[in-house]
């Protein structure tokens, strides 16, 4: 039976670690952006990661940082996986000696199977929506029907994902993993515990409906 990873992003505080963990979810992430309402210093990245259990990740989220700056704050933070949700071409993603993740904002004339072949040291890719103004955290959907089936096992799906959709979005897309912020908070950068387990009933729903066919 097939799974799908869960990534709940954007965690701030530790009872969202505890909550998110309670849970089920396979990974957390760690927004290393300022201008984010959901960013985290170091320093909170260090405690936030030490209280997770073996088997949940931690992914930090970097947008056109240096990767001078990147290595300084994996020095300080044990991450799993470094997530580039920028610009940045392959061989600074490649540079920071850690297993990364590409995000790829959907804009139009996206050519997917390009970047994934453009990327292809990726562990994934990451789909977001695309809004000229956020590198990420639109809260908005795209199109799922833009993702060739075959990418669909190197996909972490994001982007407006909340309780209510996740499910119709596994059964349709059929990604490896999705991700989820905005999706489950009560309060930007506040994550609500009712939602993040409504979420991971989503996700079972969905993942009973993939395997069904």
């Amino acid at each position: 039976m097939t799974r799908t990873r869960v990534k709940i992003c954007g965690l701030t505080r530790p009872q969202d670690v505890a909550a998110a963990v309670a849970a089920g979810a396979d990974a957390i992430g760690l927004v290393f952006y300022p201008p984010s309402p959901r960013a985290v210093t170091p320093a909170l990245a260090r405690e936030l990661c030490g209280l997770l259990p073996p088997f949940v990740s931690a992914v930090g989220l970097f947008v056109d940082e240096s990767a001078a700056q990147i290595r300084r704050i994996l020095e300080q933070v044990q991450l799993d996986l470094v997530q580039f949700h920028g610009e940045e071409p392959p061989a600074l993603c490649e540079s920071v000696g850690r297993r990364w993740l590409k995000a790829i904002r959907m804009r139009p004339g996206v050519d997917l199977p390009a970047l994934a072949e453009h990327y292809q040291g990726a562990a994934g890719l990451l789909l977001d929506a695309y809004d000229p103004a956020l590198p990420g955290g639109t809260g908005a959907a795209f199109d799922w029907g833009r993702i060739p089936p075959g990418l669909a096992s190197r996909i972490v799906l994001a982007g407006g994902l909340d309780p209510t959709n996740v499910a119709g979005a596994i059964a349709r897309v059929r990604p490896y993993a999705v991700d989820v912020s905005g999706g489950v908070e009560a309060a930007r950068g506040q994550k609500d515990p009712a939602k993040i387990y409504a979420f991971m009933q989503g996700v079972r729903d969905g993942d009973s409906a993939r395997n069904s066919f």
